[in-house]
C-alpha cells in the first residue's frame, strides 16, 4: 500500500515576465501587465507531495524534519523575498511560476534521492496554480 502526504510551505518572490526573444510589443500583448519593467510580487503557496510505503517503526511515509529542512534550505532561502529575474536559473528562461515550479521540483528531487517526490504545485494566486508530476 503507498501512502501520499502533501505538506505546504510559503515564500513571497518577484519577477517581470519578458522574453528577449520577443519584441517589446509582443512582451506586452503575451504578459500584459506582468511585463511592467518594475516587475511585480506574489506570495507563493508551495505544496510538496511525496508518496511511499507507511515505515512501520515510524508509522509515517517520510520523515518530517528531512523535508522540512530540504525545502528550507533548498528552495525557501533560494527564492523567498528575491526577484527571480536574477537567480541563475532564471538567466536564460522567463520566470513564469510554470518554470519556477519545474525549477523547485528538479532542486527537490536532488535534494531528497531517498523519497518519492510524486508532485509539487504552486499556487500563484487564488485563481492560477501549477503543478509538476513525476512520471
Amino acid at each position: 500500500m503507498k501512502a501520499h502526504l502533501t505538506r505546504r510551505y510559503w515564500f513571497a518572490a518577484s519577477h517581470r515576465l519578458h522574453s528577449e526573444k520577443l519584441s517589446e510589443a509582443e512582451n506586452r500583448s503575451v504578459y500584459g501587465k506582468c511585463n511592467n519593467p518594475f516587475g511585480h510580487g506574489h506570495n507563493y503557496a508551495l505544496e510538496v507531495t511525496v508518496s511511499g510505503a507507511v515505515a512501520k517503526e515510524t508509522g509515517m511515509v517520510c520523515d518530517l524534519g528531512i523535508l522540512d529542512r530540504a525545502v528550507g534550505e533548498h528552495v525557501l532561502e533560494r527564492f523567498d523575498h528575491q526577484n527571480l529575474n536574477y537567480i541563475p536559473e532564471f538567466q536564460d528562461q522567463v520566470p513564469t511560476t510554470e518554470n519556477l515550479c519545474i525549477s523547485i521540483y528538479n532542486i527537490l528531487k536532488r535534494a531528497l534521492p531517498e523519497i518519492h517526490l510524486d508532485k509539487v504545485r504552486l499556487e500563484e494566486t487564488s485563481q492560477n496554480s501549477f503543478e509538476v508530476v513525476s512520471d
